[in-house]
């Protein structure tokens, strides 16, 4: 069958329309905004599709799935298995990033944990494991006759008196053993100190270097690794000064010591304990409580409201103030600006250990008199928060909370070990921060040699042909460090879809939904070529859209309209452009012919140029140092290509600013500006972000 028949769609708007829709070609569904297109596309015929897909499953297999609900329809035939791809947020959880999304961080796990080279983070030096065999080796080629001993580090710099520890070592029948530098003997061990840190080595085999000590050495060798966890030390015996041998069954650092086990994917997972940082649990973000939220107006005094519950009205906190103010010699009344960098700090973070004397007075009058150091401003809110069992407490609190970079990981949500890892001295995080397109340049180049290259090949075909397909379908400029959430719609979509065409599938109704919105017309093109070669596996594509090169790119087009709600609901026109138009009613045919057209206006409004919203040094994301002057009471229009900067200029740095200063907002937290100049010509700010509406879970 070539065909999709459609007959008696009454879906929302439709008015009991008849179709026959070209299979394996791509199809663009157009229209009016409200005329029905989405109607018919997603909500007759992937409906359709879909239902009938997990009707033919077994009744245990349906529970887990949700049904959608039947169409109104009189007849479809010829449909294929149906997977939408919309333009809906790709996640919601803050652990979800690009890489995550696509796979394409799962290939890379293994690539590095594969081929990685591990390096000592202090020193830069490659960790190198030993087998056995080549440690004995390594002492075979010390000079002969030298008197070598082989020792099992237990303790390392670590306090206590280790009593049970030298006694199990003494019962388990070892004779002696190195303690803090010294040879001592297991049976009469010298007395510890508990305060001090201590390091303790047992003494494995003592010998002389000479040729058929291999067998021994061997069995000595094992028997240190196990008891020491993977460690042992070849030290001269007639020479204490001699560099001491290091020798490590796990990665060690030659010089510190510094040691990791065998890698794993799981050592650079985010989402996994064994690879995410302890600091911020792989979030890559620390909350924290910022002082610029806390203090909103330096202009005004402590008494007068400078820290919001802390002022002349909040009694218990004001008594608090008014004694640091006595101890510190500062005034209450103060405008904050204006106190002194040291007494700020002193409000902000606590006086330390040093003790403060308070004078309290309870609801009597009586008054007492305690001494204790004072907590800070911010870690009171911070205690509070933690320890507040009130939502409404906590919700209040919120308001002063700001989110940075994690200072352990700096952001890259991974451990230390993780990220000292290398693949042609290029760590794992410094990837994922590069653009798509970066990182596709990047293993495009990549030279790996010998056994390395073997093992490598397959995941690197994978990584490839993921970071190709993102590419082409115009994603070139997102980082896959970049958080699911902060993606748009049209982006998310695209996401979907190149991940689709990696996936090779054959015979497949894909229904997509305006696919182009929010991408520039220079990668307009690769997205089409993307949907060409999606068709030209052998799959129907149906486009809901308005951009007028893929409505020229189109095999088959349907016009929906003549108007919109009420008013639409029928095929105007349908068939190839030239058919579209030739049709008089079509407006999307006058529009392509050329017969009607946006005309530019005659007459522009001239600017004021005494009324201008200045912006300047806004630093968000990729932008450098930017400075935006915007003409006041004008239509202005932000464009550049995709990924420029547009939304994180506007959306995610004026806005916030703009809410905060004319709306009051405290939770928004605009991206990193210099200055701002012009509000006061404004007395509000709406923002207006078109999200994705439809909630379908086919994909």
């Amino acid at each position: 069958m070539d065909k999709i028949e459609v007959r008696g769609a009454r879906t929302h708007n439709l008015k009991n329309i008849n179709l026959v829709i070209p299979r394996d070609k791509l199809i663009v569904v157009t229209g009016l905004s409200g005329s029905g297109k989405s109607s018919l596309a997603f909500d007759t015929l992937y409906a359709e599709g879909q239902r009938r897909y997990v009707e033919s499953l077994s009744a245990y297999a349906r529970q887990f799935l949700s049904l959608m609900e039947k169409p109104d329809v009189d007849h479809i035939e010829g449909l294929s298995p149906a997977i939408s791809i919309e333009q809906k947020s790709t996640s919601h959880n803050p652990r979800s990033t690009v890489g995550t999304i696509t796979e394409i961080h799962d290939y890379l796990r293994l690539l590095y944990a594969r081929v990685g080279e591990p390096r000592c983070p202090d020193h830069d030096v490659p960790l190198a494991a030993q087998t056995v065999s080549q440690m004995v080796d390594n002492v075979l080629s010390q000079p002969e006759g030298q008197r070598l001993m082989l020792l099992a580090p237990i303790i390392k710099e670590r306090k206590g008196e280790h009593n049970k520890t030298l006694e199990n070592l003494a019962g388990q029948g070892y004779i002696r053993a190195r303690i803090d530098g010294e040879v001592c003997d297991l049976s009469d061990p010298p007395k510890l100190e508990l305060q001090k840190k201590h390091t303790i080595e047992v003494v494995i085999d003592r010998f002389k270097v000479r040729d058929d000590l291999s067998t021994r050495l061997a069995e000595s060798f094992e028997t240190a690794l196990e008891l020491s966890g993977g460690t042992a030390i070849v030290a001269n015996m007639d020479d204490p000064k001699a560099e001491e041998l290091l020798f490590s069954a796990n990665f060690a650092c030659p010089i510190c010591g510094y040691s990791m086990r065998e890698l794993e994917p799981r050592l650079f997972s985010f989402n996994n304990p064994a690879g995410a940082c302890p600091t911020c649990d792989g979030l890559g973000v620390q909350q924290y409580f910022d002082p610029e939220r806390v203090i909103q107006n330096p202009e005004l005094s402590l008494a007068g409201g400078a820290i919001r519950g802390w002022d002349r009205r909040n009694f218990y906190y004001f008594q608090m103030l008014k004694s640091l103010a006595e101890h510190y010699e500062f005034d209450v009344e103060a405008p904050w600006g204006t106190l002194n960098s040291s007494v700020q700090k002193v409000v902000l973070y606590g006086s330390g250990k040093e003790n403060i004397e308070f004078k309290y007075m309870n609801d009597r009058g009586d008054t007492s008199v305690r001494r204790h150091p004072f907590e800070g401003v911010l870690h009171n809110m911070e205690r509070r928060y933690k320890e507040t069992e009130s939502s409404a407490v906590r919700e209040e609190l919120a308001k002063f909370i700001s989110n940075r970079p994690c200072t352990s990981c700096e952001g890259t949500r991974l451990k230390r070990e993780a990220r000292h890892v290398f693949v042609e001295n290029t760590p794992l995080p410094t990837i994922s921060d590069m653009s798509i397109g970066h990182a596709m340049d990047f293993f495009n180049n990549l030279k790996l040699s010998g056994q390395r290259a073997q093992i490598a090949e397959k995941v690197l075909k994978e990584i490839g042909d993921r970071l190709k397909f993102l590419v082409n379908v115009g994603l070139n400029y997102l980082t896959l460090s970049r958080s699911a959430e902060t993606l748009s719609g049209g982006e998310a979509q695209r996401i979907r879809l190149a991940s689709q065409i990696g996936a090779g599938l054959v015979g497949v109704m894909y229904v997509l939904d305006e696919p182009s919105i929010g991408l520039h017309q220079r990668d307009n093109e690769r997205l089409l070529g993307t949907l060409i070669h999606l068709r030209n596996l052998g799959n129907t594509v149906i486009v809901v859209e308005h951009d007028e090169d893929a409505i020229r790119a189109a095999d088959h087009v349907i016009d929906i309209g003549p108007g919109a709600g009420v008013h639409g609901g029928q095929v105007v026109a349908e068939g190839k452009l030239e058919d579209i138009m030739a049709v008089p009613e079509s407006l999307t045919g006058q529009f392509m012919s050329g017969k009607r057209k946006i005309e530019v206006p005659k007459q522009r409004v001239p600017a004021n140029p005494e009324k201008v919203l200045k912006l300047s040094g806004a630093r968000g994301n990729n932008l450098k140092d930017v400075t935006l002057t915007l003409p006041v009471g004008l239509f202005t229009c932000i464009t550049g290509v995709s990924g420029s900067g547009k939304s994180t200029l506007i959306n995610d740095t004026l806005f916030p600013i703009a809410q905060r200063q004319l709306n009051g907002a405290t939770i928004a937290e605009p991206a990193p500006y210099r200055d701002v100049q012009g509000l006061e010509h404004f007395d509000k700010v709406i923002g207006y972000r078109p999200e994705p509406h439809r909630s379908y879970a086919a994909f």
